[in-house]
């Protein structure tokens, strides 16, 4: 399995970036998939998820309204547009995938790290001041 971030980079505040994760190796369609970031010093968190239609997503409480995630399921790839970026959202971001092991579940039982089963090897944003 190999999940492939890409379009980080350096933006100013108040600016906006769609990062890419193009996933291959997995039945894409019958997966979870998950971005998290990581700041330095500190602890993996969760951004965003997405159900394996793209019909449900979820979203970190404190990032609600500047993130959006999306799928592509004919290309193998998720999306996660970050709009009024500020300097706090400087951080590795990784792509995660999970398999789906219950008919019953919620969008919301996928904010823990430790329920994706395959991880990207990330892609780095920084934001100015």
């Amino acid at each position: 399995v190999q999940l492939q971030a890409s379009g980080g980079g350096l933006v100013q505040a108040g600016g906006s970036l769609r990062l890419s994760c193009a996933a291959s190796g997995l039945w894409f369609a019958s997966n979870i998939m998950g971005w998290f970031r990581q700041a330095p010093g500190k602890e993996r968190e969760f951004v965003a998820s997405i159900s394996r239609s793209g019909g449900d997503a979820d979203y970190a409480d404190s990032l609600k309204g500047r993130f959006t995630i999306s799928r592509d399921n004919a290309r193998s790839t998720v999306y996660l547009q970050a709009f009024s970026l500020e300097p706090e959202d400087t951080a590795g971001y990784y792509c995660a995938a999970a398999r789906v092991r219950a008919i019953g579940y919620s969008i919301t039982d996928f904010r823990e790290p430790g329920r994706y089963d395959d991880w990207g090897q990330g892609t780095l944003v920084t934001v100015s001041s």
